[in-house]
């Protein structure tokens, strides 16, 4: 059964990454998982780092990892604002545990509720669900 498709874009500080039209996405909001089709309703979700993919026509299945951000669904577009959104197959494992070592001796260096400790949190959680990508690659 075809599906409608809808236009995605996908923004980083750096840019775009994604401008074109998909089928499907299905990505980890802050409250769960979630599926957007064509003709959603409109939707505003905070987005977790994990893995975003977007289902292209004819099963093509695109993935990236995404960090964390937010999701606008309206008017049958769907626009995903995150820090970073990198495609599977362009992530490098070794260079991520060697971030993710940093940062977790960061946090264990942090004081405990300290802007330190969040920021390293919040990294920890990124290059964790980065090498989850990676190794789903």
């Amino acid at each position: 059964m075809a599906r409608t498709p809808f236009q995605v874009e996908i923004l980083t500080p750096e840019g775009t990454v994604f401008d074109d039209q998909v089928e499907m996405i299905s990505t980890m909001t802050s409250v769960g998982s979630v599926g957007v089709m064509a003709n959603h309703t409109p939707l505003l979700a905070m987005l977790n780092s994990c893995e975003l993919r977007l289902h292209r026509d004819g099963g093509e299945i695109l993935r990236f990892a995404q960090a964390e951000g937010y999701m606008q669904v309206a008017d049958n577009r769907a626009m995903i604002l995150v820090e970073e959104a990198v495609l599977a197959t362009d992530l490098n494992p070794a260079a991520i545990e060697a971030d993710l070592a940093e940062w977790r001796t960061k946090l264990e260096a942090a004081e405990v509720d300290s802007e330190a400790a969040r920021l390293a949190e919040r990294n920890v959680a990124r290059l964790e669900a980065f090498l989850q990508v990676a190794g789903n690659s």
